[in-house]
């Protein structure tokens, strides 16, 4: 199993993650290396404790994975929070993910449509037969020469469910160790004129799995809000590099 290495990763201050902020809202951009809500054991810091810490009603709407980047709602108050979680039960929450995946893929509307099991321990597989309904629709977006960047638009909301629908595709993401996707070497795709000092290890260009919530639409009482995260520097560096060495 994939770990994030993260020793060097230091944690922001919450006020400098806020995309957006109401009276009963909160939208940040949600680093990755940081958990949405507490673990178990309950001593790793995390988003939830963080944003208590800012305002102590502040309750996280849904969860990314810790790798995961982006878009994350947090609602003020019971009430707000109590709406969003409608939006989500009901699918009226549109999210749109990008995530780099290696190979070239050309994907236009493609609908996955394949139950997940959780089986515990953040371990999910497709069951046809025991699984819970699963949708992703996904969309290519840009090419390189060995990898493609892609629009996921989850419809429901399963754990990992981009990551093992594009696993099943055979479009593993960037990094995603767990469903056999490779990380990106500057080596691999800089042939040319790439020199490691001796006795240096190459580091990965990404240190986790390339997957970013970029966007998400919903309604709260007939007012509508719209969000869009920029990447975060990991994703952005690897993404100028593709273009720059792999295009």
């Amino acid at each position: 199993m994939q770990k994030s290495d993260n020793r060097l990763f230091k944690f922001p201050k919450f006020q400098d993650l806020i995309l957006f902020e109401d009276d009963d809202l909160i939208v940040i951009n949600k680093p990755p290396f940081i958990a949405s809500l507490d673990n178990r054991s309950g001593d790793e810091i995390n988003i939830l404790r963080l944003a208590k810490k800012y305002h102590p009603d502040a309750q996280v709407c849904h969860r990314l994975d810790k790798d995961t980047s982006g878009l994350l709602l947090l609602a003020k108050n019971p009430e707000t929070y109590r709406l969003v979680s409608i939006e989500f039960e009901r699918r009226r929450v549109d999210k749109k993910y990008h995530a780099i995946i290696g190979g070239i893929h050309s994907f236009t509307d493609l609908l996955v449509n394949l139950p997940i099991l959780n089986q515990g321990n953040k371990n999910v597989s497709i069951d046809r037969t025991n699984g819970k309904p699963a949708e992703t629709i996904f969309n290519s977006i840009q090419y390189f020469r060995n990898f493609t960047l892609v629009e996921c638009k989850p419809i429901t909301g399963r754990m990992h469910q981009i990551r093992i629908h594009l696993a099943t595709q055979r479009a593993a993401i960037v990094g995603d160790e767990m469903y056999r996707g490779k990380p990106v070497y500057l080596s691999q795709i800089k042939k040319r004129g790439f020199t490691m000092a001796k006795g240096e290890e190459e580091q990965p260009i990404m240190k986790r799995f390339a997957l970013h919530a970029h966007q998400i639409r919903f309604s709260i009482e007939g007012r509508e809000y719209s969000f869009e995260a920029p990447y975060p520097k990991d994703f952005a560096t690897l993404l100028k590099l593709l273009e720059k060495f792999d295009s």
